[in-house]
């Protein structure tokens, strides 16, 4: 199976192609960016395609962060999902942006509970606490950064995504204290490659995932580049 997988959902413009077969990660190419994606997104796919030596023809799925996250950002990513997915007549897989940050610590193996925690500014976060083995322990939610406090109950925390520190720096002293802390502006697009190789056909649509309405909404057929409202 090969697989393209693409991030822009937060402060990262990212493309990966997976060999699932060969168990490799044959190109990827992520760039640290806030604004900017519609612009960088296309040419960067066209240079990971070309690094991977691989025809849109011969993907066999395509895999996209689907949100939380920027406004502009998430409507950049999943239309460029959905448009290679309809070019080259192959399935589009969604995976949530909590979800491909918490992948790796997952992976690890670990009983530890983990929090993924997105900014969702004015003092507020985008998060989710799954178990050690992946199981949702709390479902994503936004709330107030207080409300995340009551992750503590299942045990010491390991905490990833872009709001990590921030949860860090507030945590309360009475509770069980953050054994790891993995603050990135984005998840690693080979996690989200290899998330989007593991989805089961149709579990997993290719739509914003909003847990509250963007503070600014587009009119019809209009997206202004640069943008970027988190959703």
């Amino acid at each position: 199976m090969l697989l393209l997988a693409i991030d822009t959902a937060l402060d990262y413009c990212a493309a990966a192609v997976l060999d699932v077969t060969f168990e490799t990660v044959v190109a990827q190419e992520t760039i640290e960016m806030k604004r900017g994606h519609a612009e960088a997104l296309m040419p960067l796919i066209a240079r990971v395609m070309k690094t991977a030596r691989c025809s849109y023809l011969n993907l066999d799925r395509i895999a996209v962060t689907t949100g939380p996250g920027s406004f502009t950002g998430l409507r950049v990513g999943i239309s460029a999902a959905r448009g290679i997915g309809v070019a080259a007549n192959k399935p589009v897989f969604g995976l949530t942006t909590l979800s491909a940050y918490a992948a790796p610590l997952v992976a690890e193996n670990k009983n530890d509970p983990i929090i993924a925690a997105i900014d969702a500014r004015h003092d507020h976060v985008y998060f989710q606490v799954v178990a050690g083995d992946g199981t949702t322990l709390m479902k994503p939610a936004v709330a107030p950064i207080e409300d995340t406090f009551a992750a503590g109950e299942f045990g010491a925390p390991r905490i990833v995504g872009n709001a990590a520190q921030i949860l860090a720096d507030r945590w309360p002293r009475h509770a069980p204290q953050p054994l790891q802390v993995e603050p990135t502006p984005g998840p690693d697009i080979a996690w989200v490659a290899w998330m989007g190789a593991a989805t089961e056909e149709g579990a997993a649509p290719a739509k914003p995932f909003y847990l509250r309405p963007p503070d600014a909404k587009p009119k019809p057929g209009f997206l202004q580049p640069g943008a970027d409202q988190r959703t």
